[in-house]
This record gives structure tokens, C-alpha cells and sequence, in this order.
């Protein structure tokens, strides 16, 4: 239950004075939807405005606050720009320039002969000085002080910088004094302020490093003491020990010797399995590393120990392609397995809950489908969670609170995460990494070509396709909208069946389950050549033939999103191809994704420079749906502040008594404010 103190700060940010239906879309838009969010709302550089009582040359490229009247109005007639002729106290003259808008608004903003406090950029035109657009032109007594420094914020359509200032000044008002919760010796030694005044000098003075370092410190602790405190409840949790005596994974017939480092990890999972104490285990693997053979060894063990095993993956692509794989690696074996998604409806999914039930199915793969209240297991050991990234803490252990006693974890991801990040978000987790490639595994070529050269890319598919190869085309990621990604799908694979006729086939997210299973069906059967796709075939997607993928708009990706596609291929024995098509005009970061992307096939070199070039806020590149992003910490903060918040974390709970001490009631409020709070909440009812 969130504390009394803090219900000022998650009231809705309509609660703020002078918020109506038209400001709150902008809010919106911005994700500004309570006044915690406005509060959190850090403003990203500044500007000194510099008090003037006279025009001077020598302030041209200076942001100057000046007291001015206007004399006279030069109208452009509806299409040129209206001209204020202004003078300051001395009857210099200067130009208040305004483009677009009624000629009226700009007359009202400065009526003739009456003194206005105007602030902007003074420029120099020719001999002439002009303030294009100023920041302001107020009356005197509604003008901000002069020669404050003024915080610039991340903005959207119809929201200014300083309104948002004026709501932020709003919602620090509604925030409250707080305990402290930082340990004493640290916040001396750091010389850090209290939590509300950091929040209230960031805001008046953005450069102020101090309070910045210390709200960025406040949300990595809260982060690091959820994790600490799941990991104390789960390792307080009696689970039952899985003790697998090997007669299933002896039997399994395996295309290949398992790598150094696939045997190890199953080693390591088997020495966990075997404890009472649940396995929290995250397992780290590139892509084509061999994380499912991984999997299916663990789940493969829980069944030999008599337990169930369930899979979840994000995806219903993801959830068919690992059921396909496990019942062709399964076959024989005596195990069963079987699958559940949103679209399992009637007499199938009633048989798959009854064997469940029953314990008649032996392995459950899914998506969030296998959580819900109706689903039951008759005894669930082991949870594997695919693709963990997108998920949060709260989601993965409603599965785990599906089993009589708590059951092992296992999350695996084929985003290699940097070690910053797998500290911050997985901190409760024991970590394997497979760090070799199966035998047989292709390095793939990479190319970046020019969009001007579209066409070339068209005559090369045609080459590739005539010698037998499959290829996959993905859409470039238009903007924040399925439905554009969508419509630029359809539009490529409309110019590319011009040429290549029914070979072409075109798979999307927002198509309906049975539909998507056809077009991947005819794929993999080779019955299509080319699959035009949106970012759907991101993760889960294993056609061995194919040998070429060309991403267009490549610079409009990040980079683990991009190595994340280009495993789509060289999965087979064949060489493999990966064409990256960017754009012209490129940025100094899209050009040093592109050439990285050309120059390493390494998942782990390319997520750490992921986490130089684009931050934290979405965990390299794929926006999490489950783990609240940073909002103050930078990677530079994360880097030099995580290891003592970590320590900080383990101090409360090892030595000041954990949530219950004074420390510790003051550390639970910051659970609450920066909402760390409800993966633990659920422990803790589990």
C-alpha cells in the first residue's frame, strides 16, 4: 500500500492548476500523466538569459532580457512576417520579427506605447538588430525575474518550456519532505542534497550536478533494493529440489556435440535444480548461441524429477517455433508437450488445461496465456521465461505463484545485456553466459549500401533467389506506430511481388494468429522466397535456408536491434548476407552504428556500444514492457553509481534491520515514489 505522504505526487496531473483537455494531450504525449511524472520531468539544458537596459551590436548571439515598447507594425500582407519597430529606454531601435499567425496577435503581445519585458536571441542584420520570434513579450509585472538561468525541457506540440516550468514549480509544491534514506556516512561523503530540495534545485538550475547525481542516485537504489529484497524472498521460499537422473536427455538425438560452454551452463542449472533452494538463474547467449537445447536440458531434468516445466515466450511466433523445436528434439522420448496462446480457444484449450491439471503434459510452452487464473498445474517445478528483457519482475513470478512450492526460474535472453545493465535489472539473478557458437555456424557478411542504390538490391535478391536462396526484407521502423510500419510493409512487398509475383510473402504483427502461421509455414517450406516483415521476425524465427536479410532504413534502428534481425540468418551451413540500406544524411551515431555493424559479428561488444551511443532508457534498443526504464541515471550514472547502491542495499538489509528499522520505513517510501515496489509486493503475498 502506497504511503499517505506521497498520494499528493500520484494524483493525475489534471490536479495541477491550469490543466484542461488541451494541455493534458501534449502531457500525454510526453508521458506526463500524473504529477509524479511532471516532478520526474528533468529539464535537459538551459538558457542564461542575459538583463540588458540598453541594445548593443556587441550582444548579437545573446539571449538578452530587455524592457522595450513598441512604435510601430510592418505587416507582411498574410504571407511575409510581422515586424514590431521597437526601442528601449535610450531610443535604440529593434525588430520583433514573427512568423505565421494574424498580424492581430503579434499587435496584442505589444500594444504601441506600452512597455513590455521581452527576452530572445538578438541578432544582427546587416546594420539593424532583431529578435526573431522572442521567447517572450510580457507586462512588466507578470515578467520572470531578469537574468535567471531557465530550463529547457523535452517538449511536444503545444507546450512551451517555460509552461513547463511553471507545472513542475507546481508539482514540487505538492511534493513532500521525506525521510532519509540514503545511509548517513554516504550522503556526508557525496555532499548531497535532501531528496526535495535536489528536486528543487534541478529544476532552477539544470547544471547543478550535485542534485542531479543525487535523484539519479535515489532511483538506481530504489532498483537495486527490489532487487535485493526479491532475491531475499525467494531465497527464503521453499522450493523442492529437482534431481534429474539423466535416462531423457540421454535419449535426446542431437545434431551436434553441445558447445564448452552450453555443457557448463547445464551444469551449472543442474547444481541449482538440485537445491531446495529455488534456482533465480539468468542465461546470456548471443544469438544462435543455443539457448533452447539449453532450455530444453532443464526442462528436461524437472520431468525426469517427476515435476512440469513451463516456457514463456513474448511472442506467439516465438511460443510455435520453440513448441516445433522441442517436439521434433522430444520425439521418442515418452514426454509431452504442448503449447497455449491468446488464440487457443474451445475444446483444445480445455484439453491442454485439463492435462495440466492432470499432469498428463509434461512441458508447457506459451505466452502470457500460461499465467492466467484459469490455467493450473498439477506440479509446476521449473518456469522458463524466453526472451526475460520483456518482462518485468512483477509478471514473471505471477508464473512462478502458479506452484505449490516455489518453483526454479530460469530467464534467458538473446540480448546480450552490458554488465552496468545486468546488474540494474537482473541484480537478483545468478548469471551463465554462453560465450561460444555451435559447430557449423556462419560468421555473416555485412554490407551498408546507400537507398540510392534500391534498385541494385533488387537485382541481387533476384540472383540470390534464382540460385535457390530464401531471403527475408524488413521494413524500416517509420515512427512510434504498428500501422506505419505496417503500411510501409505492405507498400515494399507490393514493388517487390511486381517483380517476383506470389514468391513474396508478407508477415506483420497486427495479422490474426492463423494467417501469420500460413505465410511462416510457406517459408519455411520454401513455397515463398522472400518474406517482407516488420520487426515481428525480431526473435523466434529459424529458417535455415534463408542466407540473405536486407533491412532497410537501417540507420533508423539501434544497433542490438539490428544484430538482433541479422540472426534471422546464417543459421544454416550456407554463407549468410546481411545488406543494411540507410538513408542519405546520416547522423555521427547512425554512421558509427552502421560501421560497427559492418565490422563485428559480436553481440557483446555490439551492447555495449549500444549503451554508449543511445542510454539506458530503453534496454538496448527494444523497449521493455515489464521493467520501469531509468528516467534520471545516465549509462555514466549507472556506471559510477550502481556498485554503491548496491552496497547501500545490502547494508539496509544486512545490518539496519531491512524495511522494517527507521532507515529501512524511510527506504520503503522510495520503493513507492520511484514504483520499484511491485515485484516485491507480490513476493511477499506469494
Amino acid at each position: 500500500m502506497r504511503p499517505d505522504i506521497l498520494n499528493p505526487l500520484f494524483a493525475e496531473v489534471t490536479a495541477l492548476k491550469g490543466i484542461g483537455p488541451g494541455l493534458a494531450k501534449p502531457l500525454e504525449r510526453l508521458g506526463l500523466e500524473r504529477v509524479v511524472d511532471v516532478a520526474f520531468h528533468l529539464p535537459t539544458g538551459w538558457i542564461d538569459r542575459v538583463p540588458r537596459l540598453s541594445l548593443d551590436m556587441a550582444d548579437a548571439g545573446r539571449t538578452i532580457a530587455i524592457t522595450l515598447t513598441a512604435q510601430s507594425y510592418r505587416s507582411g500582407n498574410g504571407r511575409g512576417p510581422t515586424r514590431v519597430q521597437a526601442t528601449d529606454a535610450a531610443g535604440n531601435y529593434v525588430s520583433l520579427i514573427y512568423f505565421g499567425g494574424h498580424p492581430g496577435w503579434a499587435k496584442k503581445l505589444a500594444p504601441l506605447g506600452e512597455a513590455r519585458r521581452v527576452s530572445g536571441r538578438l541578432e544582427q542584420y546587416g546594420q539593424e538588430l532583431q529578435i526573431v520570434h522572442p521567447d517572450y513579450c510580457l507586462p512588466l509585472e507578470e515578467a520572470p525575474d531578469a537574468g535567471e538561468r531557465e530550463a529547457i525541457y523535452p517538449l511536444s506540440e503545444g507546450i512551451t518550456s517555460r509552461r513547463m516550468g511553471q507545472l513542475t514549480e507546481q508539482a514540487i509544491e505538492r511534493a513532500p519532505d521525506l525521510a532519509e534514506w540514503i545511509e548517513p556516512g554516504l550522503l556526508a561523503k557525496r555532499e548531497w542534497p535532501a531528496w526535495r530540495e535536489a528536486l528543487t534545485r534541478i529544476h532552477a538550475d539544470p547544471s547543478d550536478a550535485k542534485a542531479k547525481e543525487r535523484l539519479a542516485y535515489d532511483e538506481i537504489f530504489a532498483n537495486q533494493l527490489a532487487l535485493s529484497l526479491v532475491r531475499q524472498s525467494s531465497r527464503a521460499r521453499r522450493g523442492r529440489a529437482l534431481q534429474g537422473d539423466g535416462r531423457l536427455r540421454d535419449k535426446l538425438n542431437l545434431p551436434y556435440t553441445p558447445t564448452g560452454a552450453q555443457a557448463r551452463t547445464v551444469s551449472e542449472i543442474a547444481g541449482d535444480l538440485a537445491q531446495q533452494q529455488p534456482m533465480l538463474r539468468l542465461l546470456q547467449g548471443d544469438v544462435g548461441s543455443g539457448k533452447t537445447l539449453v532450455a530444453a536440458m532443464a526442462l528436461l531434468i524437472a520431468v525426469e524429477a517427476g515435476a512440469q516445466g513451463a516456457l514463456l515466450a513474448p511472442t506467439e511466433i516465438l511460443a510455435r517455433q520453440h513448441y516445433e523445436t522441442l517436439r521434433r528434439q522430444l520425439t521418442g522420448l515418452g514426454v509431452e508437450v504442448a503449447i497455449l496462446t491468446g488464440r487457443d480457444k474451445g475444446k483444445v484449450r480445455e484439453a491442454t488445461l485439463m492435462g495440466l491439471a492432470a499432469g498428463t503434459i509434461d512441458i508447457l510452452i506459451g505466452t502470457h496465456a500460461i499465467f492466467q487464473e484459469a490455467v493450473t498445474y498439477k506440479d509446476l517445478g521449473l518456469v522458463v521465461v524466453d526472451e526475460q528483457h520483456r518482462f518485468g519482475v512483477a509478471q514473471r513470478m505471477m508464473l512462478q505463484a502458479k506452484a505449490k512450492s516455489a518453483p526454479h526460474l530460469l530467464a534467458m535472453t538473446a540480448t546480450p545485456i552490458p554488465r552496468t545493465l545486468t546488474l540494474a535489472h537482473y541484480g537478483e539473478m545468478d548469471v551463465s553466459q554462453l560465450d561460444e557458437m555451435p559447430p557449423g555456424r556462419q560468421p555473416i557478411e555485412t554490407r551498408v549500401i546507400s537507398e540510392d542504390r534500391l534498385a541494385d538490391v533488387v537485382d541481387a535478391l533476384a540472383r540470390h533467389l534464382s540460385d535457390g536462396g530464401q531471403a527475408y526484407w524488413v521494413c524500416p521502423l517509420v515512427e512510434e506506430s504498428a500501422k506505419s510500419d505496417l503500411a510501409a510493409a505492405e507498400a515494399r512487398a507490393e514493388t517487390l511481388r511486381a517483380r517476383f509475383g506470389d514468391r513474396v510473402g508478407l508477415v506483420h504483427g497486427r495479422m490474426k494468429g492463423l494467417e501469420k502461421d500460413a505465410v511462416m509455414a510457406d517459408f519455411s517450406a520454401a513455397k515463398t522466397g522472400v518474406l517482407v516483415a516488420t520487426t515481428v521476425i525480431e526473435v523466434g524465427v529459424d529458417v535455415p535456408n534463408a542466407t540473405l536479410i536486407v533491412i532497410e532504413a537501417a540507420d533508423r534502428f539501434g544497433l542490438a536491434q539490428l544484430h538482433q534481425l541479422r540472426g534471422r540468418v546464417g543459421r544454416g551451413t550456407g554463407k549468410s548476407n546481411c545488406l543494411l540500406v540507410r538513408g542519405n544524411g546520416l547522423s555521427e551515431t547512425s554512421r558509427a552504428r552502421l560501421a560497427l555493424m559492418r565490422e563485428t559479428n559480436d553481440g557483446f561488444r555490439i551492447a555495449e556500444e549500444d549503451l554508449r551511443l543511445r542510454g539506458s532508457g530503453e534496454l538496448l534498443g527494444t523497449k521493455q514492457s515489464g521493467e520501469a526504464a531509468f528516467r534520471i541515471a545516465t549509462p555514466e550514472m549507472l556506471s559510477d553509481l550502481l556498485p554503491v547502491a548496491t552496497d547501500d542495499a545490502r547494508l539496509l538489509i544486512d545490518r539496519d534491520g531491512g524495511l522494517s528499522g527507521p532507515r529501512g520505513q524511510a527506504a520503503r517510501t522510495a520503493l513507492y515514489l520511484f514504483e520499484r515496489d511491485a515485484g516485491v509486493a507480490l513476493l511477499r503475498s506469494g
